[in-house]
């Protein structure tokens, strides 16, 4: 085995994303000691009990103290924080990066604490699940997704080299833009789907007409697809939003005025407006899958049910098994 690419990693922040790195940085060798940090003793001790580090600590710094990467992992709104709680341990050598989905807000957080800037490579892994803590990490999260990386212009060039070369042994592919034009695309893509999930399900549990029990009883494809993602850590959602308001607010407006434009169309009988549209976001849908960023797999590539009654992703299972057909299908 090649020697490792890191020393001493440092994940601070044990949840879905940095358990999932602990495994993967384990499973490829990329480091030579993995410690972890988390405020939380409940997250620490499963952390510990499940092996996915080589050292607990609760403090950042401790973890931090000696590494030569130290990747957040926290929710955007503690990036300030987290950086401040570890900065007094970093050294001109120690490489920093983050995995937040928002990144204009985590620099201007994260940069004023940090003794050499220089070194700091902001970035998100475009992966995840509705689900969270450390036991719902896997190594195979970040197989064929993209991460970003999104450098200042006072980022150190060998220090991106390195950052990248982190990401793309976690199975990454990594992509380089503006930390502004990142916070837009991610707004489009990601931001606003979770919020209409949100609002959709919060909508349907206030129908007086309706009882909950129905809702659940008799949720179709699309509205069980909505509450997975509706299903998401509330306290990383509720940042995000906080976060990256400006981008998610001009991509609500644009997604008000076509939704008003549809509204139309259904009310006056405009069958051909609404049949190009259905047209044209169906093959967005097709693009997705040839990207191999989805699998063309019936009922969105979910398992049936076992003989007790329960899906094999309450199981625990899917997402390793969604993983592993990903996967095979490239």
């Amino acid at each position: 085995m090649a020697d490792p690419l890191f020393g001493r990693v440092a994940i601070v922040g044990i949840g879905l994303i940095g358990s999932s790195i602990a495994r993967k940085v384990r499973a490829q060798g990329l480091a030579g000691h993995i410690a972890i940090a988390d405020a939380n003793p409940d997250a620490l001790a499963e952390a510990e009990r499940l092996g996915l580090g080589d050292s607990y600590a609760a403090s950042a710094a401790d973890a931090a103290r000696g590494a030569d990467l130290i990747v957040s992992c926290v929710p955007v709104g503690a990036a300030g924080s987290v950086a401040e709680e570890f900065a007094s341990v970093v050294t001109p050598e120690t490489l920093i990066t983050d995995t937040g989905s928002v990144k204009a807000s985590v620099i201007r957080q994260m940069l004023p604490k940090l003794p050499y800037p220089s070194r700091f490579v902001a970035a998100h892994p475009v992966a995840g699940t509705e689900n969270s803590g450390p036991s719902a990490g896997f190594a195979e999260l970040f197989e064929n997704r993209w991460c970003i990386v999104t450098p200042t212009e006072e980022t150190d060039r060998r220090a991106i080299e390195l950052v990248s070369a982190f990401w793309t042994g976690l199975g990454a592919n990594v992509e380089t833009m503006t930390p502004e034009h990142h916070d837009l695309v991610l707004a489009v893509t990601s931001h606003l789907p979770h919020l209409i999930a949100y609002n959709i399900v919060g909508t349907a549990d206030d129908l007086e007409d309706v009882t909950q029990s129905e809702v659940i009883k008799f949720s179709a494809g699309g509205f069980r697809d909505f509450t997975r993602l509706a299903a998401s850590d509330p306290t990383m959602w509720r940042d995000v939003f906080l976060h990256n308001r400006e981008a998610v607010i001009e991509a609500l407006g644009r997604f008000s005025e076509d939704l008003s434009a549809l509204q139309r169309a259904i009310r006056w009988g405009e069958g051909d407006m609404l049949f190009d549209t259905f047209t044209r976001t169906r093959a967005i849908r097709r693009g997705i899958i040839d990207a191999g960023q989805e699998v063309d797999a019936p009922d969105f590539g979910r398992r049936p049910a076992t003989r007790d009654g329960s899906a094999a992703e309450e199981k625990g299972e899917g997402n390793r098994r969604n993983a592993a057909d990903r996967k095979q299908a490239r």
